[in-house]
């Protein structure tokens, strides 16, 4: 496959360690496995991408500018090389609920989902190293935008699932051509990283304890930052849905570049919300650690029900002078209907932002400014829908009258 003219533009020029910043790694390969140099039988540290801020274009954030086709390509500059083709990700709408709060809708992406901005990046590193394939362990929506874009770029996909992930999501895996494989769930990790050892095979998902994932990956959710700021400017806070918390991490870093850019004079406050029957981030945000690894409880937060941390989250919470919260099955359901009450149908993950800001609204009283809550998915990938058919109603009006007082 040719290299895109948009990766002719990229400015990423190294890796650079999260748990070192004094190393550096060149830019190819993607270092699946985080820092190698310290890394710990306990820890290993992500690497994040550096760039030639220097020679960003003046112009890459004109409020005016639109991107061309749709798709990541307006902010290549400061994405690592675009060399897979797009499905028009990205320029999401933002969903005004009142009172000053606003809802990012990830569900308008490609395949439904914010992990299309993250697979357009990671799957291009495919392309760029010459994979046959990539593999990825997933039961919801990573495993859904990574078989799309595996698919546009002609690569075959391997999807590690568990035998409950939803018989919709399942479905979705399969039209895209992708090789979807229900295995335990302890078991996905290692046979990811056999399939990565024995086949070549790129992994866009986790291979370590504590969380590393694909290194190029959370670049691409740096846009919906770039997006907010196009559309808000600098919101006071942003509440975000957190798994294992690169979505968090890179919101957090396109408003850091934006401030250290000059674009903006300062960062957001950014707000990782976790489902209360695990929480590896607040575990590690109260007890001062690196990342945390804990016992996940029964949620139906499928999504984000993550036992293990990483330290971008921890990063961008104590660096923006944000906070972990813990939100219970029963907020989530709550921010769930009064999103569907709004028109946006998300998944109960994808509502854990909205949730969180609730539960900290409450807590803290008036809010300063705007604030946005990311919802990262469409409701359509939870479990048990469509498992409700619609009950026959006799076709008279007494009938109809009966059902709608009901």
């Amino acid at each position: 496959m040719t290299v895109s003219a948009a990766s002719a533009v990229s400015l990423a020029r190294s890796q650079r360690s999260l748990g070192d910043p004094s190393l550096r790694y060149p830019l190819h390969p993607p270092l699946l496995r985080g820092c190698p140099r310290t890394a710990t039988p306990d820890m290993v540290f992500p690497v994040e991408v550096d760039y030639a801020y220097e020679d960003t274009p003046k112009d890459l954030f004109a409020r005016d500018g639109a991107p061309a086709g749709g798709g990541l390509e307006r902010w290549a500059p400061l994405l690592p090389p675009l060399d897979a083709p797009g499905l028009g990700e990205g320029g999401t709408a933002m969903v005004e609920l009142g009172d000053g709060v606003w809802v990012k809708d990830e569900s308008r992406n490609p395949t439904w989902s914010h992990k299309d901005r993250l697979n357009r990046v990671a799957v291009s590193a495919a392309v760029h190293v010459g994979a046959e394939g990539i593999a990825v362990a997933s039961s919801g929506n990573h495993g859904a935008s990574a078989a799309a874009y595996a698919a546009r770029a002609g690569l075959r996909c391997v999807v590690l699932a568990s035998a409950g992930a939803p018989p919709a999501v399942a479905s979705f895996l399969r039209a895209y051509g992708a090789e979807v494989l229900a295995v335990p769930q302890e078991a996905r990790w290692p046979l990811l990283a056999e399939i990565s050892d024995r086949l070549g095979y790129h992994t866009v998902s986790n291979l370590t304890r504590t969380h590393t994932g694909h290194p190029f990956g959370p670049e691409g959710y740096k846009t919906i930052a770039y997006e907010i700021h196009g559309d808000l400017g600098v919101p006071s806070a942003v509440f975000v849905p957190t798994g294992y918390g690169e979505l968090l991490f890179g919101v957090w870093k396109g408003f850091r570049e934006l401030r250290d850019l000059g674009v903006t004079d300062r960062v957001p406050r950014v707000f990782g919300c976790e489902p209360a029957a695990g929480g590896p981030l607040a575990a590690a945000v109260r007890t001062g650690v690196p990342a945390a690894v804990v016992e996940v409880g029964a949620t139906d937060a499928y999504a984000i029900d993550c036992s293990a941390g990483g330290h971008r989250a921890v990063r961008a919470v104590l660096d923006s002078g944000g906070d972990a919260l813990l939100v219970t099955d029963e907020e989530l359901v709550r921010a769930r209907a009064e999103l569907a009450g709004q028109g946006v149908w998300a998944e109960l993950s994808a509502a854990a932002g909205l949730a969180g800001f609730r539960q900290w609204a409450a807590r803290e009283g008036d809010v300063d400014g705007p604030v946005v809550c990311v919802s990262t998915s469409s409701g359509f990938k939870d479990l048990g829908v469509g498992a409700e058919p619609l009950e026959p109603v006799e076709p008279t009006w007494e009938a109809v009258a009966r059902a709608l007082r009901r």
